[in-house]
C-alpha cells in the first residue's frame, strides 16, 4: 500500500491511500481457502468445489469484500504509522471510476486531536460554600408530609365552600357554542380550592358553592394549553357539587411518621434532615466546580477540531430547539435564539476545550473507572428497563464499546474533578440555601458532562450519538414543572405545566464526555481502547457471497 499524505494544515488531515490489485487478490486466496472446505455444491462432493469454480461463481463478491478488508487495515495502518489521533471518524472515501480488479484510491480525511499542553493544575483555589441544616428547614419538611397527610371531614350540607376546602365535582366542559369536547367530562374530581392545580377561575368560582348545588362556571383556557384546539379558547363547565369537606389539623407527632411507616418522629426528622444534607452538598459541589472549570478554561487556551465543535454546537442547538416548542411564543424564542447563535457556538468551543483538558489531567494521573465500579453502574443502569430486558440491555452494553463508554462517562468525569478538588487549596464559608442558590443562578455555564478521550489508542469507529443535553445545571437537564398530565386528561379542567425555561447564552462548563463525540471510547485504555474499529465501507456496493 502506498500512502501520500495530501493535507496537513492545522488540525486536518488527508491522505491518498493506493491499495494494489495484487494485494487484494491475495485477500481474496486467503478467503478461498477459508471457504473452500464448506462449499456445497451439485456434482461435487463437500469441500472438494474446485477454488477456480467458487472465483467465477462469487468473485465480484468476494473481491469487494477483500476490498473493503483492505481498506480498513489501510486506514488503521494510517492512524497508527502517523500515529494519528482522529477527533471524529475518518472520512474514507473510494475514488470516483473503481473497477474490480485494478488498484483502489482511497482517500481519507479527518481533524485530529490538539497537542494538549501540560494542564496547569497546581496554584487552583478554591471557595466551599456549606450550607448547615436548620431546624427550621427540617420542621418546613415534617409539615409538607402532614399537610399531604391531612385527613378531610364532611362538612354540612349548608356549609359554604372556601379556600382550603375540598369539593367533589361532577363536569362537564363545552366550548363557547355549546358543543361538550372530547375529555371534558368527569366525575367525582376532587378539587382542593386555592392548591392552584386547575386553569385559572376554576378553583375561585367553585368558593362559595354547597352540596348538591350546580353552577356553570366559565373560564379561559391558557395560550400555551397543551390541546391546541383548546388553547386561549373560552369555555364553560357545568359542575355538580357531590360533596365539600374540610381540612382537619395537621400534626407533627409519632403517629405522622407511623403513617409513612416509620418508627418515630425522630426517625423521619432525621431522614429529612439527611436528604436536605444531601441537597446542600449537591450544590456546594456544583458551585465548586464551576468554580474550578473556569480557573481551567482561563488558564488553557489551544485550537480545538472544528468538527467536535460543530457537533456539540448542534447537540446544544438541538435542544435549545425543542425547548422552544413548549415555548409560549415558540417563534418569538426561535428568533431570540438565532440572534445568540455565535454565544451558543462559543460555548460549543468552550466545552470541548475543557473536555479535552480534563481527559488529559485523567490519564495523566491515573485517573479510572474500575471493572467493579462499572458493574456497578452497569446494574443500575439495568433496573431503567423492565425485567425481561435486563439481561438484553447489560449484554448489548459489554459487547458495544461507545454504549459501555457513554455509562461510563458521568463517573470518569467526577473522578477527575474530585482529583482535582483534592489538589486545590479549600477554603470554607457558611453560608444560607438562598446564598449559594443565588451564587449558582448569577454563574455562566452549561454543563453536561465530560468528554473524555484516549489519546494512545485512537481507531476510526463510527460517531456515536450524543446523548447529553445543554442544561443550566450539573450533569442534569433541570426543569422547573411539573409533568404535564396524560392525553386522555388534557381537555380536563387542569393546569398546564409552564413551560421549560430556555438556556441562556452564557458560559459553558465542559462538553465532551468519555463516550463521544470522537473516535476514541475510552479514556482509561481498559476494553473499549482494544474494540475493533468499525469497517469503512467502499462506495460501491458488495454482492453479498453464498459461500
Amino acid at each position: 500500500m502506498q500512502t501520500v499524505e495530501t493535507l496537513n494544515e492545522g488540525l486536518k488531515r488527508a491522505y491518498t491511500l493506493t491499495i494494489t490489485a495484487k494485494d487484494i487478490d491475495s485477500k481474496v486466496d486467503v478467503e478461498l481457502k477459508r471457504l473452500a472446505p464448506q462449499m456445497k455444491m451439485p456434482g461435487f462432493r463437500p469441500g472438494k468445489v474446485p477454488a477456480n469454480l467458487i472465483r467465477k461463481m462469487h468473485g465480484p463478491a468476494l473481491t469487494q469484500d477483500a476490498l473493503n478488508a483492505a481498506i480498513q487495515e489501510g486506514v488503521q495502518s494510517l492512524v497508527a504509522e502517523k500515529q494519528l489521533r482522529p477527533a471524529m471518524q475518518p472520512s474514507v472515501e473510494l475514488e470516483d471510476g473503481y473497477d474490480l480488479g485494478k488498484d483502489a484510491v482511497v482517500k481519507v480525511e479527518m481533524e485530529v486531536l490538539p497537542q494538549v499542553p501540560a494542564p496547569a493544575i497546581d496554584g487552583l483555589k478554591l471557595e466551599r460554600l456549606t450550607v448547615p441544616v436548620a431546624d427550621e428547614a427540617v420542621t418546613e419538611q415534617l409539615q409538607k408530609f402532614a399537610d399531604q397527610q391531612k385527613k378531610w371531614d364532611d362538612a354540612a350540607d349548608d356549609y359554604v365552600a372556601a379556600m382550603g376546602d375540598l369539593v367533589t365535582v361532577d363536569f362537564v366542559g363545552k366550548t363557547a357554542d355549546g358543543v361538550a369536547f372530547d375529555g371534558g367530562t368527569g366525575t367525582d374530581m376532587g378539587v382542593e380550592l386555592g392548591a392552584g392545580r386547575l386553569i385559572p377561575g376554576f378553583e375561585d368560582q367553585l368558593v362559595g358553592v354547597k352540596t348538591g348545588e350546580e353552577k356553570v362556571l366559565n373560564v379561559t383556557f391558557p395560550e400555551e394549553y397543551q390541546e391546541k384546539s383548546l388553547a386561549g379558547q373560552p369555555a364553560t363547565f357545568n359542575i355538580t357539587v357531590k360533596s365539600v369537606k374540610t381540612a382537619g389539623e395537621s400534626k407533627i407527632d409519632e403517629d405522622l411518621a407511623k403513617s409513612l411507616g416509620l418508627e418515630s418522629l425522630e426517625q423521619l426528622s432525621g431522614l429529612l434532615k439527611g436528604q436536605i444534607e444531601q441537597e446542600h452538598n449537591g450544590l456546594t459541589r456544583t458551585h465548586m466546580k464551576r468554580k474550578l472549570l473556569d480557573q481551567l478554561a482561563e488558564g488553557h487556551d489551544f485550537e480545538v477540531p472544528p468538527s467536535m465543535v460543530e457537533a456539540e454546537f448542534n447537540q446544544i442547538w438541538s435542544q435549545l430547539q425543542h425547548e422552544a416548542t413548549h415555548e409560549a411564543d415558540p417563534e418569538a424564542a426561535m428568533a431570540e435564539m438565532e440572534g445568540e447563535r455565535d454565544d451558543y457556538r462559543k460555548i460549543a468551543e468552550r466545552r470541548v476545550r475543557l473536555g479535552l483538558l480534563l481527559s488529559e489531567i485523567g490519564q495523566a494521573n491515573g485517573v479510572e473507572v474500575s471493572n467493579q465500579e462499572m458493574q456497578r453502574l452497569l446494574a443500575q443502569a439495568a433496573q431503567q428497563y423492565p425485567a425481561e430486558q435486563r439481561q438484553q440491555f447489560m449484554q448489548y452494553v459489554q459487547s458495544e464499546p461507545m454504549a459501555a463508554a457513554q455509562l461510563r462517562a458521568p463517573l470518569y468525569e467526577d473522578k477527575v474533578v474530585d482529583f482535582l478538588f483534592e489538589k486545590a487549596e479549600i477554603t470554607d464559608r457558611e453560608a444560607t440555601r438562598e446564598e449559594l442558590e443565588a451564587a449558582i443562578e448569577s454563574e455562566d455555564g452549561f454543563a453536561s458532562g465530560t468528554h473524555v478521550h484516549d489519546h494512545d489508542n485512537h481507531k476510526p469507529k463510527k460517531k456515536a450519538a450524543a446523548k447529553k443535553k445543554a442544561a443550566p445545571a450539573d450533569d442534569a437537564a433541570v426543569t422547573d414543572e411539573a409533568p404535564a398530565s396524560d392525553a386522555a386528561d388534557e381537555a380536563k379542567p387542569a393546569k398546564k405545566a409552564p413551560a421549560k425555561k430556555k438556556a441562556a447564552p452564557v458560559e459553558a462548563e465542559t462538553a465532551v464526555t468519555e463516550s463521544s463525540p470522537v473516535a476514541a471510547e475510552n479514556a482509561e485504555g481498559t476494553e473499549a481502547a482494544d474494540a475493533p474499529a468499525k469497517k469503512p465501507r467502499a462506495k460501491k456496493a458488495a454482492t453479498k457471497t453464498e459461500a
